[in-house]
């Protein structure tokens, strides 16, 4: 992967730290429209489920991109993710939907500061981690 993808992924992603609960939001809103089937792969049993999902989501999306710094330790995390993912009934189709919340997460988040550079960093950047996480898993 190169630098130059590397680096946009990871200021851009600095921009979006500040408002990670709000960008968490919008990409739940944005998946849930995008494949309301999805939901119910979600906790729901007790208040503030989601906000720790949330929560979650942001967590490992921070800690992927510093990763990308170290792929050769950032892989097997991955992998890793990807195979504790079948245990929550994902399937290698809901990677291309969450890819295109993640990127009209993005999109919302950053708003002119998601230039077509930055939104063709950030495919790449996914089109590998789940590529990475897919093939662990299935």
């Amino acid at each position: 992967m190169e630098q130059t993808t590397i680096n946009l992924v990871q200021e851009s992603f600095e921009k979006v730290k500040p408002i990670a609960s709000t960008a968490a939001d919008i990409f739940y809103t944005k998946l849930f429209e995008l494949d309301p089937a999805l939901k119910p792969l979600f906790p729901t049993d007790k208040a503030g489920a989601m906000v720790e999902q949330g929560n979650k989501l942001m967590t490992m999306l921070g800690a992927a991109v510093a990763g990308l710094s170290n792929m050769d330790a950032l892989i097997p995390v991955l992998k890793g993710l990807g195979k504790r993912h079948v245990d929550y009934k994902v399937e290698p189709s809901h990677y291309e939907t969450v890819g295109a919340a993640l990127l009209g997460t993005l999109e919302a988040g950053l708003g002119d500061e998601f230039t077509s550079e930055v939104k063709e960093a950030w495919t790449t950047v996914y089109g590998a981690m789940s590529g990475v996480m897919i093939e662990a898993a299935y």
